[in-house]
Parts: structure tokens; sequence; C-alpha cells
């Protein structure tokens, strides 16, 4: 291996990312913030990196496993680097912004980094960009943000993608309900996550008819709500069906073509959430888009955002190609590159004099050749 290769080696789950890649994350990115923005949604920008007790605090703790450390020569204080942004907006909304009005919108966009990849996304450092509605509790808010998702995917042209509902609080409210062990909850929580019918039907009724019953009300959201209708569910389990049932109607009288589908056992990577949560998911494209659900701040505040991930949105937004690189041959005025990028060219000057000015457009990667007579495609 010579020296050049040994320097383009990066660590596993990290990688450069070139042209054109990176100017079509940056075009993303760009177009989901414009949508974020027009629905009211402020952006704010936190560091990359804090004091580690500040990210690990509450629901943070979930996410320890998943965090760099590193030691601030300044303060010696040990500092982490963020592996979600949610957190951060939370910190904020507590702090910083605490006597801003309610509902509170914001936005963001940032690079996070994690120990470790996972099978469905190996990359360690990735963008995302997401929203926190802080404040309101209704599930109209719940709805709000489920249907900007949805707008924020449709301004990107991905069509076919699908909102999976779930409630991670449902399980663990219905073990409390009927009083269930710490240990037999788990495990029959487990035994649920995994599918396995015949696990579940080993336990006493009214847990096992239960869990089971949830298990089959897993799929499109008109049957999966008919199935939860058929439950004999304890009061508390009830009312976050009913809370469930309400988004559904509010999304379907707001957007009747969104695909839903409702797992309401579904817990994994939920780990901080206190209420309805989502993910979404585009067909053919490896890992979810974007995942969000609600929450509570670390004073007790309702909160509720989403997450979308923007290396998974590149698989799943169309190509485009496009051929709008003009190349400008040496001694071009600087009036004439001016004008043509009004016009939305982008132009590669040419910084000496060429011997073939279009082979020189070519090697460029130029499909246009400005000249005499104006822009020139190039064959």
């Amino acid at each position: 291996m010579n020296d050049y290769s040994e320097k383009g080696l990066l660590p596993a789950g990290l990688a450069d990312m070139l042209p054109p890649a990176a100017a079509r994350e940056a075009r993303i990115n760009r177009t989901l913030m414009e949508v974020f923005a027009s629905n009211g949604y402020q952006q704010v920008k936190p560091p990359l990196i804090e004091f580690e007790e500040h990210l690990l605090e509450g629901a943070g703790a979930a996410l320890a496993s998943k965090m760099f450390r590193v030691m601030d020569p300044a303060s010696h204080r040990m500092m982490g680097i963020r592996t979600d942004m949610t957190l951060q907006i939370a910190r904020v909304a507590t702090t910083r912004m605490r006597q801003d009005p309610r509902p509170l919108r914001l936005s963001y966009a940032g690079q996070v980094l994690r120990v470790h990849g996972t099978q469905l996304r190996p990359e360690r450092q990735f963008a995302q960009a997401g929203v926190e509605l802080i404040g309101p509790a209704e599930t109209a808010a719940d709805a709000e943000l489920i249907l900007l998702a949805a707008e924020a995917l449709k301004a990107l042209e991905i069509e076919k993608f699908s909102i999976d509902l779930t409630l991670p609080t449902l399980v663990p409210t219905l073990c409390s309900e009927l009083k269930i062990d710490e240990e037999t909850a788990k495990a029959a929580r487990d035994a649920l996550d995994h599918k396995d019918v015949a696990l579940l039907a080993d336990y006493d009724a009214p847990l096992s008819t239960n869990l089971i019953g949830l298990l089959k009300a897993s799929g499109p959201a008109k049957q999966a709500i008919a199935a939860l209708d058929a439950l004999s569910l304890p009061p508390e389990s009830a009312a976050q069906v009913e809370g469930l049932k309400r988004v559904v109607e509010q999304l379907k009288a707001a957007a009747p073509e969104l695909t839903l589908t409702i797992d309401p056992g579904e817990y994994r990577g939920f780990e901080y959430q206190t209420g309805l949560s989502f993910t979404v998911f585009a067909r053919g494209v490896r890992g979810e888009l974007g995942r969000g659900g609600r929450y509570l701040l670390m004073d007790g505040e309702p909160a509720s955002g989403f997450t979308l991930f923007l290396d998974s949105l590149m698989r799943a937004v169309p190509r485009k190609v496009t051929d709008d690189r003009l190349y400008l041959p040496f001694g071009t005025s600087l009036e004439a590159g001016y004008g043509l990028r009004q016009e939305g060219w982008k132009t590669v000057a040419g910084l000496a004099p060429e011997q073939d000015i279009e082979a020189e457009a070519r090697r460029l990667h130029c499909g246009h050749l400005f000249g005499a007579d104006g822009v020139k495609k190039l064959s």
C-alpha cells in the first residue's frame, strides 16, 4: 500500500462524500429546511460537542453506549459528541428558549456521530434534519408532524413511502394495569417483539389474549384499528389506542392518499418516546427514512418531533441527470459569466489559454460551452 492509498483509508463507518453526492445532499437538506420554515419552524443550530452530562440527561442515558467522549483541555470536563440532535433541541427549549411562547416550533440540521453503526445503517457519521414541536399535548400536534414529514418527502419527489405508527408505551402500560411483575413484562415484550405467538400464549389471560391481539393488529391502518377495537383493554391502555385512532382520523381527513400502517407493540429505537411514535419507510430503500414521536422535556413539558436521515433520503430521492455545467473559455468577461450564472448555469472558467476548447470542457465534465454564438451543447 503506497502513501496515497494509506492516507485515503478511513475508519469503518466513515467516508468522504465526493461530487456530485455532496451537492446532492446539500440540495436535499436545503429543500427540507425550506419546507420546515414555510410551516413556521424556526431553525436552531446547537454545537456538535458539549458537556457529556447534558447529552446524557434523562432520555439521553439510553444513547450513552453510542457516544464518543473526549476530555476538554480548557475545562478539564468530559465532553460528548452528539449522537442525536433531538436531545440538544430539548435542552435549548428548556433553557435559552424557556420563556418563548408555546407552541414552540423549531427545526435543525447537522451531522451526528456514533461509536457503532447498525446492520441497516453501517454509517457512523450521517446527517440529520428534523423538527420539534414543544408544548402541545393534543393529537393535532402529532398529526401536524406526520403531515409535515409527508410534505417534506413529497417536496423531494419521493412518492412511494409509508408511515408506520406505533405506541411504544402501550405494552408497559398494559402490563402495569394488569399488575405484571417487571421481569415477566420484559419477557412478554421481547416475545411480542419476536412475534412469538406460542410463547405469548403461555402467559395467563388477559395478558396473553391482549398481547396476541396486539400482534394481530399489525398492518394497514384500517384493519389494525378494527383489530384493536376488538380487544378488551384496561382504561389507560384503551385511552392510548383512542389517541392513536384520533390521529389516524385526522391524517385520513387531511391526506387520504397517505399510506398508513400500525404496529402497536413496536418499541425498538423509541428509547425516550412517551406516546404515539412513527417511522417512515420507502419502497425498495434500505433503512428507514426517518422516525419521530412524543417525549417529555426534562421539566416534564410535552414535546414531539421527527428526524429524517439524509443518507437514506439520498437513496430514495429520484436521481436526475443534470447538464448545467457550462465551460467559459479563458478570457470570457466577468460580466458574461455573471449573467450566465443568473440564468442558472454553473460556470467553470478556464484559467489559461486552451489548445482545444471543446476537449478542455469535456475534461472538466462540462456539458455545454460558451462562445461567440452563445451557449453550445457538447455532443
